[in-house]
């Protein structure tokens, strides 16, 4: 992609009410644009890493049997009022009714939807267990939005939701979700701790958060140096020794990137969501549900990789793979961008006629992993400079060997 042609204006001064460095980030190297309180526009650079968090997403719910679907925004209110959370939902839904005077909502989550789905289909303990997400826009009526991507009222979801004969295979499932999402974060290039949690509006016998130790997060964590255990403060109160090792237990700040829920049966139970079990009895279908929000992920990203020019991208999620920056040396630039191309890296090119500070001002700000470098000052060594974004060091690369070096 040449720079000249991305449609992109990078900015120097943040948003005013920008508190979070992810929210000043983002909107300084216009990934993001906001339309309104709680509702962003993803551009171009953005909407790159989006796609890469969606797409390692979807890898890792395929691989745990996840079968993916795409549900209605829309849902009539009596769906919801099988449940009681038509007047129940915190925060509240966004309501609205259409020209026949309907009432519909907005959704915030899909557990109705994804029941009544199931509850026509499945009649039999041979039906089950099978595993339905989505990746969609989810609408919520936040008293106070804040943080940039990291509270707002319209986002993107991926929601998986699974339907089980017995609360024995769903703790299975459950267990394996865990291991799945510990494996979507590790490939973003993020550490998290799974937390016991509170249920929230999705409600449900147990839930886990998976915490993002950050500075800038919502939550207070405790967690456990020794073993695996750990906790949201709001979940387990004042408490000082690990309740499985009894180390002294540590506290920190943490932002809630992903949340799974044993459900039981919940929803199954007051919408009739039935099978018959080997016995030939009537039972409800135990179900689990697993979001994670993805802008917020990519916003949990930039909090823990970035320095005081901008954001550092792990390679996994980066817009780019090489930022490309030509200082008076166009013709020999563009043989290497037609290279690279070919090779199918990703690159941006920035053939704009701007100053080389502006130039490296830009790309330190845009965070891409790879910078390359070709100027006069190189070419008369054959050169081009190669500097990693995570790293100071910079490095004389022969131009014949760039593509064994990216």
């Amino acid at each position: 992609m040449r720079q000249s042609k991305l449609f992109a204006k990078t900015k120097k001064q943040s948003p005013k009410d920008a508190e979070a460095i992810s929210h000043k980030l983002l909107v300084k190297g216009d990934f993001i644009d906001q339309l309104t309180t709680g509702v962003y526009s993803f551009l171009p650079l953005g909407w790159r890493v989006h796609q890469k968090i969606e797409q390692i997403i979807r890898e890792e719910m395929n691989a745990i049997e996840g079968q993916e679907v795409f549900l209605p925004v829309l849902a009539p209110k009596k769906i919801w009022q099988e449940t009681n959370r038509w007047e129940t939902m915190d925060p509240p839904l966004f309501k609205l009714k259409d020209r026949h005077q309907k009432e519909l909502s907005l959704g915030p989550t899909h557990e109705e939807i994804i029941t009544d789905l199931a509850r026509r289909r499945v009649t039999s303990y041979k039906d089950l267990p099978f595993y339905l997400y989505q990746i969609q826009n989810k609408f919520r009526n936040e008293m106070r939005s804040s943080g940039g991507l990291l509270r707002v009222r319209e986002f993107i979801m991926k929601d998986l939701y699974s339907f089980h004969a017995s609360e024995d295979d769903l703790k299975k499932y459950y267990e394996k979700v865990k291991k799945a999402y510990l494996k979507i974060f590790q490939r973003c290039g993020l550490k998290v701790v799974p937390i016991e949690a509170e249920s929230g509006a999705i409600g449900g016998m147990l839930s886990h958060e998976f915490a993002l130790i950050a500075e800038s997060g919502e939550d207070k964590i405790l967690a456990c140096p020794k073993c695996d255990y750990g906790a949201n403060l709001n979940k387990v109160g004042k408490i000082k020794l690990c309740p499985k090792c009894k180390t002294e237990l540590i506290s920190s700040q943490g932002i809630e990137s992903g949340h799974i829920f044993d459900l039981g049966t919940k929803y199954s139970q007051p919408m009739k969501a039935c099978f018959i079990d080997k016995k030939g009895i009537k039972q409800s279908i135990v179900m689990g549900c697993y979001g994670i929000g993805l802008g917020r992920l990519m916003a949990a990203t930039v909090e823990v990789h970035h320095d005081q020019k901008g954001i550092i991208w792990p390679t996994s999620v980066a817009p780019f793979q090489v930022h490309l920056i030509e200082l008076n040396a166009e013709q020999e630039a563009e043989k290497i961008y037609k290279s690279l191309q070919k090779e199918q890296i990703e690159v941006l090119y920035d053939d704009r006629e701007e100053s080389a500070g502006v130039k490296f001002a830009d790309a330190d700000l845009i965070g891409v992993p790879l910078r390359i470098v070709v100027s006069k000052k190189t070419l008369e060594k054959e050169s081009v400079e190669f500097k990693k974004r995570n790293e100071e060091k910079i490095k004389l690369v022969k131009i014949k060997d760039i593509l064994k070096n990216v």
